[in-house]
């Protein structure tokens, strides 16, 4: 239980991809991490440890197993055989904050102009007291600065419209992103102060303002409930689980004969079609520029691809205990089940019959359970990471998660058992 409890720690501490990856950060960096820069030249060493990031929101961490017989942090003299990678996103649906965004409405209150990040429940955004979190750019003389901020206060809220105003809503009601999703922000004394806010929030004076990437986030505190505590509710459970999970195995276990990567990419819930997303070039930019750091020429890069494995960790549908019909006949994944397997005929998820028997062997050498997940056919299923990292960095791959309810809500819910399960999996992927 001390690992759920320091998850839901991690993420309320992470309300926006930004402080997901400053948080990683930290964490890597206190365990020995060197940081490295995409613009400079890299200097490896065997048995070393590093950690990269693009645009602020993704990050690559890997360690490089200690040569044999190595007395002195050189290069390996046993070369390495292959990569073990684990990949992740950063990034939740929820609301991003326009330019210019407020907005007043009869000289009474202010509100914000937002619209829509990735595939939302948005009725789960209602009535409920919202923050902002996310970065600003800011002119400092010459040059430029990016802050990060996250405002620990109840700001906003996305007031229903009452039952008496809308009788037939217990019916079914289609939300308008743009009429009936805007937060109030204040009364209309407040027009104005928002970009002053934002300014104190990260430090900078307002008029140094450049631009910003804010994003609003639900306030509500992660908690352990059931009976006898075996769930969990929390926002971002998708997919900063499975984002906590492979950061503690990544920390306690070190690699023999693989190179092992932490990745967490940003934008997989619009489609990863960025310079930081899983489509991008930023994995197999880091591989290359290992095996040249490393002494290994363009063979032995892709020597090193064919000998290497990556899990693709983005949470799965468990079965629903009020509608048990949606889910497919026969793999159905249940909270505290273990480990889901994923597996979509269309390849939407990358596991075949060898990746998910590897994966099947890694859950019995840790001793964790596994479970199988397929749409139902007549359902269309959502997409993740491994069949879009493929395209660049093409690896045996499997599709996994932990099996949750209300994905894409603003609050989630999963199992307590499954987070040690994931870790145990993962730590013992990484230890081969």
């Amino acid at each position: 239980m001390e690992q759920v409890k320091r998850m839901l720690e991690f993420i309320e501490k992470s309300p926006s991809c930004y402080q997901v990856v400053g948080n990683v950060q930290k964490e890597l960096e206190t365990a020995g991490y060197v940081p490295l820069m995409e613009n400079r030249k890299w200097e490896l060493s065997s048995g070393g440890k590093y950690y990269l990031t693009r645009n602020g929101s993704s990050l690559i961490a890997f360690s490089i197993p200690k040569g044999k017989g190595d007395t002195d942090a050189s290069i390996p003299q046993t070369e390495p055989i292959g990569f073990h990678m684990i990949a992740s996103h950063s990034d939740s649906p929820c609301f991003k904050i326009k330019e210019e965004p407020e907005i007043k409405v009869e000289e009474q209150y202010v509100k914000l102009n937002v619209e829509k990040y990735g595939g939302m429940i948005l009725s789960t955004w209602l009535d409920r007291p919202l923050s902002l979190a996310g970065r600003v750019v800011a002119a400092d003389g010459e040059d430029i600065v990016i802050k990060n901020l996250a405002v620990d206060k109840d700001l906003f809220v996305i007031p229903n419209v009452a039952i008496h105003m809308s009788r037939d809503m217990n019916k079914g009601v289609e939300y308008n992103a743009q009429t009936d999703m805007l937060p109030l922000y204040g009364g209309a004394e407040n027009e104005g102060s928002f970009r002053e806010l934002i300014a104190g929030a990260a430090g900078v004076k307002s008029e140094d303002i450049l631009g910003g990437d804010l994003f609003l986030y639900n306030r509500e505190k992660g908690r352990i409930f059931g009976a006898n505590g075996e769930f969990i509710c929390a926002p971002r459970l998708d997919d900063l689980e499975c984002v906590y999970a492979s950061l503690q195995a990544m920390l306690h276990a070190m690699p023999e004969r693989y190179i092992n990567l932490m990745i967490v990419f940003d934008n997989e819930e619009v489609g990863s079609t960025t310079r930081q997303g899983a489509a991008s070039t930023f994995l197999q930019d880091t591989l290359k520029r290992i095996c040249g750091a490393v002494g290994m020429a363009e063979d032995g890069y892709h020597r090193l691809l064919a000998e290497s494995f990556m899990i693709s960790a983005d949470n799965a549908h468990a079965v629903h205990p009020n509608h048990p019909e949606k889910a497919d006949p026969t793999n159905r994944p249940y909270l505290n089940g273990g480990i889901v397997i994923k597996y979509h005929g269309s390849q939407k998820y990358t596991t075949d019959a060898v990746s998910a028997a590897v994966m099947k062997k890694i859950c019995e050498r840790a001793g964790v359970p596994w479970q199988t997940y397929a749409n139902r056919s007549d359902i269309a299923g959502g997409s993740t990471l491994g069949n879009l990292s493929a395209a660049q960095v093409p690896v045996s791959t499997v599709d996994i998660g932990l099996p949750q309810l209300a994905m894409h809500s603003a609050y989630e819910t999963a199992g307590a058992k499954d987070v040690e399960y994931m870790i145990r999996a993962m730590e013992c992927f990484y230890k081969e």
